[in-house]
């Protein structure tokens, strides 16, 4: 692995120091990225545990703070969300995060009953706020493609499983929700609202499935970059079916793709499975990106070669691209 790499997209949300402990042997950092999701702590305890490892670890973590929907409807919403959003910018906070609960769930809908999107104008003073301050916006809006499509159709195995097991989100079975292409639609039209907005388009701008739709939306908004958390398997995919087009994307927008992994540490796995979790993530994330070695994903069947990227692609993916975006200094 590339020295003094940052994976710049987890949720630390325990005060266990074993992953912290194997970023200092590794000469890693980490984005712990606060998130207004309903199993996690609130934002403001997720928070505190970051404040609690930093102490501990200076210069190794950094965090993007949030906001949630308490209040929604109501006067009190706006000036609540942000509050939440100036304390964690005073607290640290590196950017602000927006979820995929918005246009997601069913208790962010307007006076209509309709479902409320990222676009929705009451959305307009946050993000003036934010391009004011120059503060950074990160984004996940909307699921993989996967999520609305059939479980036969859908192209890597995770998903497949994923959606089985839990049919609640699984949007194909929920027709009522908005679609995949409104989300994505909703995305753009926020984007095109607020062109000085500093933003990330996560997951890959959540269209994963096509490299060449990132790049358009790269091209689009040119203050934007995306990054790769828990969707390099769709990229192998692709490596699979064309890897010179896939090895030219990450070679022509190498200054705005974002290395992560979106591990959870949320108590569910002991430090052990934890830590061997990030050490298999990152052995092969970097065995596809810098060698060509013939590969396989459990994600799909068949195999493809690394991308085997320049070293200094490499380095702007795996660190300074994260050290630009997200105030990161050299890891100590």
């Amino acid at each position: 692995m590339i020295d003094n790499f940052i994976d710049a997209h987890v949720h630390l949300n325990t005060r266990s120091t074993a992953k912290i402990e194997l970023a200092k042997e590794w000469n890693a950092g980490f984005l712990s990225i606060n998130t207004n999701i309903p199993f996690f702590e609130s934002l403001e305890k997720q928070e505190e545990v970051v404040h609690d490892l930093q102490k501990k670890y200076p210069d190794r973590i950094k965090f993007i703070t949030s906001f949630d929907t308490q209040y929604w409807n109501t006067e009190k919403w706006l000036p609540h969300a942000l509050e939440q959003i100036k304390k964690g910018i005073a607290h640290g906070a590196t950017g602000v995060k927006i979820w995929k609960n918005i246009g997601m769930d069913k208790s962010v809908k307007d006076a209509n009953g309709d479902f409320v999107m990222v676009d929705d104008s009451r959305f307009d003073t946050i993000y003036a706020y934010l391009a004011e301050n120059d503060i950074l916006l990160i984004g996940h809006q909307g699921e993989p493609r996967n999520c609305w499509l059939p479980l036969e159709e859908m192209t890597v195995n995770s998903d497949r499983e994923y959606f089985s097991s839990h049919p609640e989100y699984h949007m194909y079975k929920n027709p009522e929700y908005p679609s995949y292409e409104k989300q994505m639609l909703a995305r753009d039209n926020m984007l095109r609202k607020h062109p000085n907005l500093k933003y990330v388009g996560l997951h890959l701008f959540s269209m994963e499935y096509s490299l060449d739709e990132v790049a358009k939306r790269l091209d689009k908004f040119p203050n934007t970059k995306t990054d790769l958390a828990e969707r390099i398997c769709h990229v192998q995919l692709q490596a699979m079916k064309d890897r010179e087009k896939v090895r030219e994307f990450f070679i022509k927008y190498q200054d705005r793709i974002i290395y992560g992994t979106d591990v959870i540490d949320d108590g569910s796995m002991d430090e052990k499975d934890l830590t061997e979790k990030f050490k298999t993530l990152w052995q092969n994330h970097w065995s596809f990106f810098a060698t060509s070695k013939e590969l396989s994903a459990p994600e799909f069947k068949g195999v493809f070669h690394g991308l085997e990227l320049p070293q200094d692609v490499l380095g702007k993916i795996f660190r300074e691209n994260a050290k630009e975006t997200y105030g990161f200094k050299s890891c100590k």
